[in-house]
């Protein structure tokens, strides 16, 4: 395939992603917000300079409309506090270094206060335009710094809410899918790798990449988070596709303890790799044939797979349980067949419940856009 293809592929692939549109409509949303809070100062009220008005709509349209609320209150209370800190500074100390080393001072000291932690930078930046500019001193110029805030904030937050609102569930749904796949990746090549000769280096890969999946969790957890964040304050909420999120919690919760299982598994194979311990070659195929089905039920979500797998161990188990194996033997055998298990069981509702198509399920059949 030509770099020309390609592309083509990568562009209809774009085209038809919805979290894609999303993006694309956000950035276009803050564009319209800025551009209107000006025009709206400007030309609706007459404002002088309304400088203040497109900047505090860049920064009031977020990814949720929740947060756009939030962040518009704590905004515009660090831009009152910088423009009074710039009047009080403007009409005791002036306008020279020292005066501005006091102001910048105070202004980042108020901003530790915890509710505007996030805002310091907002409320000296705010301060410091208006003292340099000579501002500080004109009650009716500061007034109009206020005047212009409020606009932009307002346009942001009217432009964010009724505009197609965001909601996140589906960029959430494909993380977990995502981290769900790669589970199954993990063990097939653990499968792979067992039916030859492991090696401690195997192991060692085996376990950093389950601590690398649970980062990937951990970044899914928090989609998930800004996905119910997503339904609050969102005229959209109504929507089925807002219900879907309350699921994915238990999901990942599953695909934890699976991640678990594997580093404990992995860990079993090591111990066995350390001590010499020979395998029974019968125990071996059996236990890796179960390991490959699993992997694949789970990178091809497949529950119907992963409950005749469970059945299969434990005739496993049982099979084994007559055999006469060392003491030595049956804590490595029994534990391996109890992490197989314990990971179908914990992946078998993450491949029951399809979370893009729960997520997908809505009104307009692209609900998350």
């Amino acid at each position: 395939m030509n770099t020309y293809a390609r592309f083509r592929v990568f562009a209809r692939e774009r085209l038809r992603d919805p979290v894609a549109w999303t993006e694309l409509i956000q950035l276009v949303k803050t564009v319209v917000a800025a551009v209107v809070a000006w025009v709206v100062a400007a030309q609706v009220f007459d404002l002088p300079q309304p400088f203040l008005a497109p900047w505090a709509a860049l920064l009031v349209v977020h990814a949720t409309v929740y947060r756009s609320f939030w962040k518009g209150a704590k905004q515009i209370t660090a831009t009152v506090l910088g423009v009074l800190l710039a009047w009080a500074t403007g009409n005791t100390l002036g306008l020279d270094p020292t005066a501005l080393a006091v102001m910048l001072l105070a202004a980042l000291a108020l901003g530790q206060i915890r509710w505007l932690r996030d805002e310091a930078t907002t409320a000296a930046a705010t301060a410091l335009i208006v003292l340099t500019m000579g501002f500080s001193t004109d009650d009716h110029v500061l007034l109009g710094r206020l005047y212009d805030t409020a606009i932009g904030i307002g346009v942001g937050i009217v432009v964010n809410a009724l505009v197609w609102p965001p909601l996140l569930d589906l960029s959430a749904a494909r993380a977990i899918r995502a981290v769900g796949v790669r589970v199954g990746d993990l063990l097939a090549e653990i499968a792979a790798e067992c039916e030859d000769t492991c090696t401690e280096e195997h192991v060692d890969n085996w376990v950093l990449r389950t601590q690398e999946l649970d980062g990937e969790v951990d970044e899914a957890w928090a989609l998930v988070r800004q996905a119910r964040e997503s339904g609050r304050l969102n005229p959209r909420r109504d929507s089925a596709v807002v219900r879907a999120p309350g699921k994915f919690g238990d999901l990942l919760d599953r695909t934890e303890q699976s991640l678990a299982e594997i580093r404990s598994m992995a860990r079993t194979l090591g111990h066995s790799i350390t001590d010499t311990n020979e395998w029974d070659e019968g125990f071996r195929a059996r236990w890796t044939g179960l390991l490959q089905e699993i992997a694949w039920a789970i990178q091809h979500p497949d529950s119907r797979r992963l409950g005749e797998t469970r059945v299969k161990l434990a005739a496993l188990a049982s099979d084994y349980s007559d055999e006469d194996l060392s003491a030595r033997h049956w804590p490595e055998y029994g534990g391996l067949i109890l992490n197989l298990r314990n990971i179908a069981t914990s992946m078998d509702q993450v491949a029951a419940s399809d979370p893009v198509a729960e997520s997908t399920r809505g009104p307009l059949g692209a609900s998350a856009l």
